[in-house]
């Protein structure tokens, strides 16, 4: 299983990025799949999670009313759309998927992409 992240990028407080993960060589659709982040010096934290029906998601109350998660079975890639950006919000971000839970916990992932940094800054 390959996940491929992508779409990070310099942004303004205030700004809008959507983010991109192409999954390949397995079959997802028993699985969930989590966006978590990373800031320097921080630990990684959960962000969004979304079945790959699509049927449910939960986020972050951070990031609750301006992050929306989806995803295109068709393509075998997930989104993360993410508005009003802030300062905060700046870190690397990554997809991972392989947990048969519906789980914030980033140890029930075995598959992770590479992570695409995300800098919120003016």
């Amino acid at each position: 299983v390959q996940l491929q992240a992508s779409g990070g990028g310099l942004v303004r407080p205030g700004g809008s990025l959507r983010l991109s993960c192409a999954a390949s060589g397995g079959t997802f659709s028993n699985y969930a799949l989590g966006w978590f982040r990373q800031a320097p010096e921080k630990e990684r934290e959960f962000v969004a999670i979304i079945t790959w029906s699509g049927l449910s998601t939960d986020y972050a109350d951070s990031v609750k009313g301006r992050f929306t998660i989806s995803n295109d079975n068709a393509k075998n890639t997930a989104y993360l759309q993410m508005n009003s950006l802030k300062p905060e919000d700046t870190a690397v971000y990554y997809c991972a998927t392989g947990s048969r839970y519906f789980t914030k916990e980033p140890e029930q992932y075995p598959y992770w992409g590479q992570g695409t940094l995300v800098t919120v800054s003016s």
